[in-house]
């Protein structure tokens, strides 16, 4: 019987290993950009076609290739980072296995065209499917240019499972904030197509920071980072934290451990429970943390990507970090305030005349004695003490029962809270501005008008959308929404969204729209601000924008112009609140599931007299 183990050929191997280490278009981004780090480069140009399907383009200034390494550098397991295995406890670099030019290479056309700065010439190599198709001397200039043409064209099932091109854009996107964040002393150059999209000149941390994020004034990244920075034995831990009242459901969260992005649960739960009682449960808060460890005290080859890292010393790093974001807190006195109902409380006297003080005096009669009753103890004037602090208290006028029971309504709402028949209507009453009672035969309604309105606003809304019969306001001076790439590659799929709903822009170059026109419903908010907010919930961690997109829109804006607590409303407003409320096929829940009614039963109200 013949042998049956036999080695797979390269090339097959190759396109094993490319199944790991290039997942998508953003892979070979982050294996290409880490490469040129590794090489010194200051300068380093990226160009991108349809999400990196067509063209990934890398061009830096670093030390470049001899010929002889540009041919070497394609082959498997073939680097000049580490040459034994103790290296592996001593990586400094981005990149050490040298297997990410021959994965690229498995599956893609690739052209690297590299110099070295002693030589006069250089050396351009192409390969597609591990082949070597041509190799030549050609005069470039001094660094390397990577050209990475047609991806996965040998392998059409992975071609299909890539996603829409926004998605991939904003995975490519992903990779470079991770890469520049991390260097903020290499300039960066990023195109999409004749598109530019980021112009990095070399700065610190904060700055890079704010080029990259800080486009839309919301953000106002410059005043919510708090710097944090402790040294000791074991870790260097430096960057910035946001505020919390900056904190938000879409939170800018970023690890870095020697030069390299990680992703780390553990740390992040004690950044989190830092901000304990500062936020809410809801929402997370913006982190740009940066550690500095022994490399031997931690090991980074545990998944193809590098960014799943273990800690020697993974307790103690995490009582640090917990501290040293405390103190930063802490240092900038921010604490949560405390906000008392003073509703009914005693009006206390501040502006006490001190000039007539005078320090307590003791006295005492020498004839008295107490075993004799002549004795009487003179009467003292307490008022005197508390001046007229007694005499300003309100009275309070007792409630008319009957005048009581007529602000009752008598509408009858079943055990699901239908109303099905509706009788003549008394006044309701508004309990703080905030919830609407009103009498029903099986006891007592409250309402949280907010919620309510909010209710009947998204259900508004989605018809509009659907019969796309939404009024549209023209605006007389045009507003300017400057967005990130990120945002605009969301915004644009809400576009149709909401132009539905009425809202008109016009886009003006890259990333910037007028807006021309918005919604009848949106009031005096900020539009800007608006459509932010709207982004911001549009943003998943999913690989696409979910089908509901449109919903997002709509609550968001529902939320925006519904009636705010605190607002004093009459009572035909009401009872035209409750109308509308009960006319919506889901009265009881608002579209992100918040209960929106209450009801007391007579029973239960009868229990507590």
């Amino acid at each position: 019987m013949s042998d049956i183990i036999h080695l797979l050929p390269d090339s097959v191997a190759n396109q094993i290993a490319a199944g790991e280490v290039i997942q998508r278009p953003a892979s070979v981004l982050k294996e290409l950009v880490e490469n040129s780090i590794d090489a010194g480069a200051t300068h380093i140009q990226i160009v991108i076609k349809d999400a990196g399907r067509t063209l990934i383009q890398v061009v830096d200034n670093g030390k470049g290739m001899s010929e002889t390494d540009a041919r070497m550098a394609f082959e498997r397991h073939a680097t000049s980072k580490i040459s034994s295995a103790d290296d592996l406890f001593s990586i400094r670099t981005m990149g050490f296995r040298g297997e990410a030019l021959a994965s690229i290479a498995a599956v893609a056309q690739v052209e690297l065209r590299t110099r070295r700065e002693e030589d006069e010439l250089g050396v351009m190599i192409e390969i597609a499917g591990t082949r070597v198709f041509k190799q030549e001397v050609v005069h470039c200039d001094t660094g390397t240019a990577f050209l990475i043409k047609n991806l996965f064209f040998n392998v059409p099932a992975r071609r299909r499972f890539l996603k829409s091109d926004n998605v991939e854009k904003g995975h490519i996107l992903n990779e470079f904030y991770r890469i520049v964040l991390v260097n903020p002393d290499i300039s960066f150059s990023f195109y999409d197509a004749d598109e530019e999209i980021f112009q990095l000149p070399p700065s610190n941390v904060k700055v890079r920071i704010e080029n990259i994020f800080g486009k839309n004034a919301k953000k106002r990244w410059q005043q919510q980072l708090l710097s944090i920075e402790t040294d000791t034995n074991l870790v260097s831990i430096k960057g910035y934290v946001g505020k919390p009242e900056f904190a938000q459901k879409t939170a800018v969260q970023y690890f870095f451990v020697n030069g390299r992005y990680m992703r780390h649960p553990y740390f992040h739960k004690a950044v989190i429970m830092a901000y304990n009682q500062m936020i809410q449960a809801t929402e997370s808060p913006n982190y740009f943390i940066y550690f500095e460890v022994d490399p031997q005290t931690i090991d980074i080859n545990i998944h193809p990507t590098k960014t799943e890292i273990k800690f020697e010393n993974e307790q103690a790093i995490w009582s640090i970090l917990s501290a040293a974001v405390k103190e930063s807190l802490g240092k900038f006195n921010v604490v949560p305030s405390i906000d008392f109902d003073q509703e009914g409380a005693i009006d206390i006297p501040t502006n006490v005349n001190i000039e007539n003080v005078r320090p307590p005096q003791t006295s005492f009669n020498p004839n008295y004695n107490p075993f004799t009753s002549n004795y009487k103890r003179p009467t003292l004037d307490w008022e005197q003490l508390y001046g007229d602090f007694e005499k300003k208290e309100k009275t309070v006028e007792p409630v008319d029962e009957l005048e009581f029971q007529s602000v009752i309504t008598t509408e009858t709402v079943e055990q699901q809270q239908k109303i099905e028949t509706v009788e003549a209507r008394a006044e309701n009453f508004q309990f703080k501005n905030r919830y609407i009672l009103t009498g029903i035969k099986s006891g007592l309604l409250m309402i949280d008008q907010q919620r309510a309105h909010t209710r009947i606003l998204f259900d508004l809304f989605l018809s509009q959308m659907e019969n796309q019969k939404a009024v549209s306001q023209q605006v007389l001076f045009p507003e300017i929404l400057d967005l990130s790439p990120d945002d605009d590659l969301i915004f644009e799929q809400m576009l149709p969204d909401l132009n539905l709903l009425g809202f008109d822009f016009e886009k003006n170059g890259s990333n910037s729209y007028s807006i021309k026109g918005v919604s009848s419903y949106t009031g005096t908010a900020s539009v800007e601000n608006l459509l932010l907010e709207m982004i911001d919930k549009a943003k998943t961690t999913a690989e696409e924008i979910s089908s509901g997109l449109h919903e997002s829109i709509a609550l968001t804006l529902a939320e925006s112009a519904s009636v705010k607590s605190g607002q004093r409303l009459t009572n035909e407003e009401m009872n035209d609140l409750i109308d509308r409320l009960f006319a919506c096929e889901n009265h009881n829940y608002t579209p992100d599931g918040k209960k929106i009614m209450t009801i007391f039963t007579a029973d239960e109200l009868e229990k507590r007299f």
